[in-house]
């Protein structure tokens, strides 16, 4: 006597569809890990307390060190070519923020002054960047 039966008549096969959906879904994590993740251009500075707004996706990032020197994006710049460069980019795409990455131990005036002069230089768009407010 032969069994006959649909299941053993059917050749093995894989089935990819389960697959790609798997990598479809490790695909898209990943673009959203990228997409999410901060870089900070700049050098590594102690930033003051305070509360803020988070701010993502491209910026001009300018950082003012403990001994009042100047960095845009990372590259030393004295303050009328960094002021000079700054105005230029933000011509160039207006809606770029400026962030003024500086650290606590740098003198109050040279943050202040170097806000006037990328608000005077047309820079709407500037602001200090902080770290969260203490727990």
């Amino acid at each position: 006597m032969k069994l006959t039966s649909p299941y053993l008549e059917r050749k093995t096969r894989l089935e990819l569809v389960s697959l790609l959906d798997v990598m479809f879904l490790v695909l898209v994590f990943f673009i959203y890990a990228i997409f999410d993740m901060a870089v900070h251009r700049g050098l590594k500075v102690d930033l003051p307390s305070a509360a803020g707004q988070h701010e993502r996706g491209e910026r001009i990032v300018v950082t003012l060190d403990e001994h009042d020197g100047l960095q845009l994006n990372g590259r030393v710049l004295e303050r009328p070519a960094l002021v000079t460069e700054v105005s230029r980019l933000v011509k160039m795409k207006p809606d770029l923020p400026v962030l003024i990455s500086g650290d606590r131990r740098a003198s109050l005036g040279s943050g202040v002054e170097l806000l006037a002069e990328l608000k005077a230089a047309g820079v709407e768009k500037a602001s200090f960047q902080v770290k969260g407010p203490h727990p």
